[in-house]
């Protein structure tokens, strides 16, 4: 039976969505219809977000107004549920640096900025690792890329693989450190111990015992950092290809009455 805090639900099920390419266009605003109709969707069943992202960027992407962002979503997991909220309040956190440690994470870092150092690619920005609570960041080009050249690195991307091959390297030099590597979004990939993936999210929920979780994302491709939610069997996974795509999804699922 699913718990008292959703059991006035028509329907006991959750619904998690990642963020950019399914909620929002990447690094993007969520449009006023997308903002509709999970206000709708949420009168029906639970609703969640789980970003890779911290909660200051995705609130960017997904707050109206003044209202707050707690507020419209039952559950928040930024960086993959390692910084989570239920209903508004927070849930005990995880941390990277912690798991890692000062000594192992310095030549990781050193080991990333020497490899882009030497990358040649046209161009270069700034903030190459982001670090963050759960994980850290990494951007050949450097996440100051404006949106065009966020788009144009990605063709360049696609073509020549350089996320990828860093990728490699990073699991050839560091094998023993126990981290995943995630492809997501344009620029950037996450690195993250090992199940810290966002299925760290659903271990968060499963005292509710709702009857459903669906999980909605664009990056469902092994590699890609909603394959490992999307195939858990915990969930029922839907591959989309555009905020627009979720909404029509949600809407023939869900709210077609």
């Amino acid at each position: 039976m699913v718990s008292a805090a959703f059991a006035d639900r028509p329907l006991k099920k959750l619904c998690l969505f990642d963020v950019d390419g399914t909620l929002t266009p990447a690094r993007q605003a969520a449009s006023p219809e997308m903002i509709e109709t999970l206000r709708a969707l949420r009168k029906k069943v639970a609703i969640g977000f789980v970003g890779g992202s911290d909660l200051v960027k995705i609130t960017e992407q997904l707050q109206t107004g003044t209202d707050n962002i707690l507020d419209e979503f039952d559950f928040a997991f930024a960086e993959n549920g390692l910084t989570a909220y239920k209903l508004g309040k927070q849930l005990p956190s995880q941390s990277f640096i912690n798991f890692v440690g000062e000594e192992r994470y310095k030549p990781l870092v050193n080991f990333i900025l020497h490899y882009i150092a030497d990358l040649d690619i046209p161009i270069k920005r700034g903030t190459f690792v982001e670090f963050r609570r759960g994980m850290i960041n990494v951007s050949p080009i450097g996440r100051n890329a404006t949106i065009q050249e966020r788009k144009e690195y990605e063709i360049l991307d696609l073509k020549n693989g350089y996320r990828a091959a860093l990728v490699q390297a990073l699991k050839e030099k560091f094998p023993e450190y126990g981290l995943t590597y995630s492809i997501g979004g344009q620029i950037s990939f996450d690195v993250f111990p090992n199940g810290w993936d966002k299925t760290y999210a659903l271990g968060l929920v499963e005292d509710e015992q709702f009857e459903e979780i669906h999980f909605f994302g664009d990056k469902t491709y092994q590699g890609g950092n909603d394959y490992e939610i999307y195939t858990d069997a915990r969930t029922v996974g839907h591959s989309v290809k555009s905020p627009a795509d979720t909404i029509q999804i949600v809407k023939d699922l869900f709210l077609k009455d």
